[in-house]
């Protein structure tokens, strides 16, 4: 290595260690890298598949393919029991917002009062409809909580507006 000045004063370090050939694989693992930083994750898997190739033939290929693949399958179990456990934590979370004989009562704009949430058999409008995991997963998520006033689903971007004007029980 050595140092140059360039018409600027400023150095820059230059590498002149030109002894080292690159293989195909280290043009192809480069071309990847760019590949990736120009946001071509497709293109820069090819060209990694092609890198593995001429490093190990077919057979590292399929080596490799194989053991992504059983990698992904347990990831996506891991993913399963994480959303399971989330949603009964949602659940319980749920049951605790909402005391036994509790329903919560909404007014609309004309002073009509209705049960929002739960009906005489505690069901939410969500289950009868069949849509009862959309709560669940609006809760786990974070996109939304629930009140523990009312017991309703609210989104956490309208928590302020939902305690100052919407909660039945404030």
């Amino acid at each position: 290595m050595h140092y140059a000045m360039n018409g600027d004063s400023e150095a820059e370090m230059m590498d002149t260690d030109s002894s080292k050939p690159t293989t195909p694989r280290d043009d192809f693992l480069a071309a990847a890298r760019r590949l990736v930083d120009q946001g071509q994750p497709s293109q820069a898997l090819q060209a990694v598949v092609m890198a593995m190739r001429t490093q190990g033939g077919d057979e590292a290929v399929i080596h490799i393919l194989n053991r992504t693949r059983e990698l992904y399958k347990r990831r996506i179990q891991e993913t399963a029991s994480i959303d399971q456990l989330a949603s009964i934590f949602a659940e319980c979370a749920i049951t605790e917002a909402q005391p036994l004989g509790h329903e919560p009562i909404s007014t609309d704009l004309f002073g009509t009062k209705e049960r929002v949430t739960v009906d005489a058999r505690g069901i939410s409008i969500l289950e009868k409809s069949g849509r009862s995991q959309i709560m669940l997963d609006a809760f786990a998520d974070g996109s939304s909580f629930i009140c523990l006033q009312c017991g309703g689903l609210v989104s956490t971007h309208r928590r302020d507006e939902h305690y100052a004007y919407w909660c039945s029980n404030m």
